[in-house]
């Protein structure tokens, strides 16, 4: 990402309106994919893949990747110290009070350098949008580029969770249309994840820097998100609230997605996101997998 979609439909509607959201969700991936496949990105994900497998192994064991997507929490645990992790995905929104459609490619490049700090580079290679409003415009363009690092300050053992700070400064604005939590020039966040009972648990505190021409306003959010094995899948639901400080309004929403790891150090993901308030996207649906690259970058061993 526990938060469920209200819903006022009547007991004997139930069967309809589950079929109505099964059915929506099936369109939206299919339109997903086949956006990717036109942009190639599923090509050029292939293959990476493959160029991976056949390439010489290495006598190290390849550790797991520890994806930060496809919810937007974002875990406190790091990536594999020395080793480049690579975030990719495909997002397709519809119904925002800034746009009709959008849809979206966005890439996430994380290397740790030391046991408790990661450097971040966020994204968003493509961004297509229809029925733009106010100053954001149609069409396709390149989306916003971040960057940013994040230190873990209180790591995890036994029952205690793990604890991090991180900060992340906007390099590019775009003027292509955003989802309802809108962009920010700076962001601090407090991350913390924790495992209990057979469930993991990833809980951000967010304090963003908006702005809107000389204007300059601070939002607040928050995330909690869930996650389960079901045998080789994870299923995950999370609950998300973002202030629209620019409006003065409430973005809250719901997600729900599955993943599941093609190797140790590559994950697939799928899943929507619904909005819960009239200022929010209503439909989200996106797809996407995580890889570590299964080399390391410098050619010594994290202490035991």
């Amino acid at each position: 990402m526990f938060a469920v979609i209200p819903d006022s439909t009547r007991v004997g509607q139930n069967g309809t309106a589950k079929e109505t959201l099964r059915v929506r969700f099936h369109f939206v991936l299919k339109r997903i994919l086949i956006r990717l496949l036109r942009c190639g990105f599923v090509g050029a994900a292939a293959f990476l893949f493959v160029a991976r497998v056949c390439a010489q192994s290495s006598t190290v064991e390849t550790p797991e990747a520890n994806p930060g997507r496809p919810t937007v929490s974002t875990p406190a645990t790091l990536t594999p110290v020395g080793y480049l992790q690579f975030e990719n995905g495909g997002l397709y929104a519809e119904t925002s009070p800034e746009f009709t459609t959008l849809f979206g490619i966005n890439q996430v490049t994380k290397l740790t350098v030391a046991s408790r700090l990661q450097l971040l580079a966020l994204s968003e290679p493509l961004a297509q949008a229809s029925g733009a409003t106010g100053d954001a415009l149609s069409g396709s363009r390149p989306g916003e580029v971040f960057a940013g690092f994040q230190a873990v300050v209180l790591p995890g053992e036994g029952h205690k969770p793990t604890v991090s700070l991180s900060y992340i400064r906007r390099l590019y604005a775009s003027p292509a249309p955003e989802l309802d939590i809108g962009t920010f020039r700076n962001s601090a966040l407090i991350l913390l994840s924790d495992d209990l009972a057979g469930f993991h648990f990833d809980i951000n505190g967010i304090f963003s820097e908006q702005t809107k021409g000389t204007i300059r306003r601070g939002q607040f959010g928050q995330t909690l998100s869930i996650s389960h094995p079901l045998g080789r899948l994870t299923v995950a639901g999370e609950l998300w609230h973002f202030t629209q400080p620019l409006t003065s309004r409430n973005a809250v929403g719901n997600l729900w997605a599955v993943s599941s790891p093609v190797r140790k150090n590559l994950v697939v993901d799928a899943g929507f996101d619904h909005g819960l308030t009239s200022s929010s996207t209503q439909w989200e649906g996106f797809a996407g997998f995580t890889y570590l690259l299964p080399h390391r970058l410098w050619g010594f061993h994290d202490p035991q």
